[in-house]
């Protein structure tokens, strides 16, 4: 998966960028509190992807 699909997919759930790291930009979902580093490759695996979708929608 592309890393701009999954960042579109996680911001249309209604998470928010907190923070740049190194190789990892953190989003938080306001709602649970939940945060999850996304890597800043340009593709990311489909099964890391769904977890870290999984993730922030719990």
């Amino acid at each position: 998966m592309k890393r701009i699909d999954l960042i579109r997919k996680i911001e249309d759930q209604g998470c928010v960028l907190i923070r740049h790291g190194g190789n990892h930009d953190w989003y938080r979902n306001p709602q649970t509190g939940v945060s999850q580093p996304v890597p800043r490759h340009r593709e990311v695996s489909e099964l890391l992807a769904k977890h870290i979708i999984r993730k922030l929608q719990s």
